[in-house]
């Protein structure tokens, strides 16, 4: 079996691949740095250097692909939207004409709205992309992941949640290696087909009040959750130096989830991971203290993001740091 994976290095990938790799299946991954890969794993994968925008290098490498695991990668360019609609162009052309039995696109809670939702709308276009294709495809719409709590070092230090959403609104909340579980077992199984949605929406619906407080108990330190008006992000995040297009597309996946948006995919047995927030704080959140700040004129906020990866958006000096 050929399973091509996509960012490798990231949350989920990482989790992804070595979950393959303990089932016996030799992955092809796909990236820009092999050497970023851990070590241990060099022996048990084969990679392929390369770019996801670059659509004569996905068409290769997905040419004997039975399936293929697909996150759209943030580039920091000045229209997100735009380029996750190039980026679907690019995997739609390479499952379409290699005719890939089974595709899993890590999706975003959002995605349903199809517009309106930031650069939430560039994951919905991917989805419309990939269903054009004719081919299996298994859309996995997730919540926030926790560990984008990490990208805030300073804030987790000061023992503030800061959010563009209002504090007391319920959203899913996920471990990123519940959703590599799922994931790997999908891309395993050979027995899907057709056009599927599910949500990965992990133990509980979660308020940034609520999830301070679950801080607070685990790491017996003062946490409180702080809401930043949309208004006071754009114009933070227009001054960092991002272009208002790229600003904009970050207030609006916060604004466009807000009052009467109901996900489409209702939480389920399929969709609620194991994995709660205090379980994950207590194994990951004594690694703040030692987290290198951010540099002067940076900002921190929490939103939902491209590439399925809801997080908490850091910008330093015009430059956005993922997972």
């Amino acid at each position: 079996m050929t399973i091509v994976v996509t960012t490798p290095t990231g949350n989920v990938g990482s989790r992804v691949t070595r979950l393959l790799v303990q089932a016996g299946v030799r992955p092809t991954l796909f990236l820009r740095d092999p050497a970023r890969l851990d070590p241990d794993l060099l022996d048990h994968v084969d990679t392929v250097r390369g770019d996801q925008g670059d659509a004569e290098a996905v068409l290769s490498v997905t040419a004997d692909a039975d399936a293929l695991f697909w996150v759209d990668p943030p580039t920091g360019d000045p229209d997100p939207i735009a380029t996750s609609a190039r980026m679907g162009a690019v995997v739609a052309r390479a499952v379409r004409e290699n005719a890939v039995p089974r595709t899993v696109f890590l999706s975003s809670v959002g995605a349903e709205k199809r517009s309106g939702a930031g650069e939430i709308d560039g994951l919905a276009r991917t989805e419309q992309q990939l269903d054009e294709t004719g081919e299996s495809v298994l859309h996995l719409r997730c919540g926030y992941f926790y560990s984008n709590l990490l990208l805030d070092p300073d804030a987790l230090r000061e023992g503030v949640l800061r959010t563009a959403m209002p504090v007391d609104h319920p959203m899913p909340w996920v471990d990123p290696r519940d959703i590599g579980d799922i994931v790997a077992a999908r891309l395993l199984h050979t027995g899907w087909s057709g056009r599927r949605v599910e949500a990965v929406h992990g133990p509980a619906d979660l308020t940034f009040a609520e999830a301070a407080a679950i801080l607070r108990r685990v790491t017996g330190r003062p946490f409180r959750a702080e809401r930043i008006a949309d208004e006071d992000l754009h114009t933070a995040l227009v001054t960092a130096g991002l272009s208002d297009k790229q600003a904009d597309a970050i207030v609006r996946m916060s604004s466009g989830l807000r009052d009467g948006f109901t996900p489409e995919n209702p939480r389920g047995t399929l969709g609620t991971t194991p994995t709660t927030l205090a379980a994950w704080a207590a194994q990951n959140l004594p690694s703040v203290s030692t987290a290198p700040g951010r540099g002067r004129g940076d900002i921190a906020v929490a939103a939902p993001a491209a590439g399925g990866e809801w997080i908490s958006t850091t910008w330093a000096r015009g430059t956005r740091r993922f997972p």
